[in-house]
C-alpha cells in the first residue's frame, strides 16, 4: 500500500480510502454485516488506514456498523473520518448533540477527522452565523476530535472562501476525469493543496458511471491503449497521478473489486501516467461527456422522495439508454425495476413526481430533476408500459 502525508497533521494515510456509503447490503437492504466487516478488516489487513462515514449512511446504520467492524483492535489501526449533518443544523447546540451521538454510535472516545457534511456556500454561511468556527476549536481542544475539515458539494465559486474560512486540516470533494471543471474541480484541488490542507477524493468512479456498463465507444477506446487496464484502474490511477490527492475513497462492497484497488494502490505512484495515457484518457472524457444525459453519480442525497420515486434508478436507466444505444432494452429494464415486479415492492416511477422540488434542495450535482424526470417518462414510459410491467411480473412472479 502507497500512502501520502497530510501537511497539516503529518499523519501517514493509505492512498485508499474504503468509504462506507456503499457496503453489501441484504434483500430487506439492510447492510449485511457479516460481509462487510470481513471486507473492512481484510482492506485494513492490506494496509488501508482511513475509513470514512457519515451520520446519514445507510439510513443512519453505517457508523454503528463501523464501530462494530472495528473491534478487536482494528480500531487502532485507522483514522476514522466522519461528518456532522450541515443541513440539520439549526443552533449552536445541534453540533454538539450530533457529534456526541457520533462518538456514542463509532464506540469511540475521538473521531480522527471529522468534516462538515455536504457544503454549498449558502449553507456555509447559515454555519458560520450559528458559530461552527468555535465548535471546531472547542471540540479539537477537548479531544472530541482531532482535525476538522468540511465535504464540499457546491459551485466552484464558493470553494476557495470555504477553504480561507477556517484553519482545516483536510477537505474532502468530488474529482475524476469527468468533474475537471466540476465543483471544486482541479482549480479547487490545486488551491486547497496550495494552502496546507490534505485532499480527499470522493466519487473518483462517478457512482460506478464511468466503469459499468462501458459503451462500446468506450471500450474500443481503452482498447486502442497499447497498456491493457480495465476502467476502474484507468480512473484511480488518473486521480492517483495528482501530487494533491492525499486519499480516493472508493465504496467498495465486491470483493473482486477491493483486491483491484488494493493492486493499483500498491503501484499508483503520483507523476507516472505518460503523456499518450494522458491522451486516451482525455479522448474517454470527451465521449462520456457526448453520451452521459443525466450528471447523476447515484449518491441518492435525493432520496427518499416523497412520491416514492427511484430518482437514481432513473436516471441509471436513463443514461444506459444513450451509453448503450439500445432504447428497447433500457424501456424493458424500466418496466422491470422500476415496477416492483422482482421486490414485489411499490412503484417507482418518474412519472409518480409531483413536483415537489425537495430533491433540488439535496442534489450535490444540481441537477434539475422533476424537468429530467419527466424528459425519464416521456422516452421510457409511453402506451406501452403497462404490456411491458405485465410481462415483466410474469417473468418475475414466484412459483
Amino acid at each position: 500500500m502507497l500512502y501520502r502525508n497530510n501537511p497539516k497533521t503529518g499523519d501517514n494515510l493509505s492512498i485508499l480510502g474504503f468509504g462506507c456509503m456503499r457496503l453489501p447490503v441484504k434483500e430487506d437492504g439492510s447492510i449485511d454485516e457479516d460481509r462487510a466487516k470481513k471486507q473492512v478488516r481484510y482492506a485494513i489487513d492490506q494496509g488501508v488506514n482511513y475509513v470514512d462515514t457519515a451520520w446519514p449512511y445507510h439510513m443512519g446504520e453505517s457508523e454503528p456498523f463501523l464501530a462494530h467492524a472495528l473491534a478487536d483492535g482494528y480500531r487502532e489501526k485507522v483514522k476514522i473520518a466522519t461528518k456532522l449533518p450541515s443541513w440539520l443544523i439549526n443552533t449552536r447546540e445541534d453540533m454538539e448533540k450530533f457529534l456526541n451521538a457520533q462518538l456514542e454510535k463509532l464506540q469511540t472516545n475521538q473521531i480522527d477527522y471529522y468534516l462538515a457534511h455536504y457544503l454549498v456556500g449558502d449553507l456555509w454561511d447559515t454555519l458560520v452565523k450559528l458559530g461552527i468556527q468555535d465548535f471546531f476549536d472547542t471540540a479539537k481542544a477537548d479531544g472530541r476530535i482531532k482535525y476538522a475539515g468540511f465535504s464540499f458539494h457546491g459551485d466552484g465559486k464558493d470553494f476557495n472562501r470555504i477553504v480561507d474560512g477556517y484553519d482545516w486540516d483536510f477537505c474532502q470533494i468530488q474529482y475524476n476525469y469527468l468533474d475537471e471543471k466540476n465543483q471544486a474541480g482541479t482549480a479547487g484541488l490545486k488551491y486547497a493543496a496550495s494552502k496546507g490542507l490534505a485532499v480527499m477524493i470522493m466519487e473518483p468512479l462517478r457512482g460506478g458511471n464511468l466503469t459499468n456498463p462501458v459503451p462500446p465507444v468506450i471500450k474500443e477506446i481503452w482498447e486502442s491503449s497499447p497498456i491493457k487496464r480495465t476502467p476502474a484502474e484507468w480512473a484511480f490511477r488518473w486521480i492517483w497521478n495528482h501530487p494533491e490527492v492525499t486519499v480516493v475513497l472508493s465504496g467498495m462492497n465486491e470483493e473482486s473489486h477491493i483486491e483491484e484497488n488494493i493492486r493499483i494502490a500498491n503501484e499508483a505512484y503520483p507523476n507516472s501516467l505518460t503523456e499518450t495515457e494522458l491522451q486516451v484518457i482525455s479522448k474517454v472524457e470527451t465521449k462520456f461527456h457526448e453520451l452521459l444525459k443525466v450528471n447523476c453519480t447515484g449518491c441518492r442525497y435525493c432520496m427518499p422522495c416523497p412520491a416514492g420515486v427511484n430518482i437514481p434508478l432513473c436516471f441509471e436507466i436513463y443514461n444506459n439508454k444513450y451509453l448503450n444505444g439500445n432504447a428497447d432494452e433500457a424501456k424493458f429494464y424500466y418496466a422491470v425495476r422500476l415496477s416492483g415486479a422482482i421486490t414485489a415492492g411499490e412503484p417507482e416511477f418518474a412519472s409518480q413526481c409531483i413536483q415537489c422540488e425537495q430533491c433540488l434542495e439535496k442534489c450535490p450535482q444540481h441537477i434539475e430533476i422533476p424537468g429530467i424526470l419527466e424528459s425519464v417518462e416521456e422516452e421510457l414510459g409511453g402506451s406501452d408500459l403497462e404490456e411491458r410491467i405485465a410481462i415483466a411480473r410474469e417473468m418475475f412472479k414466484k412459483s
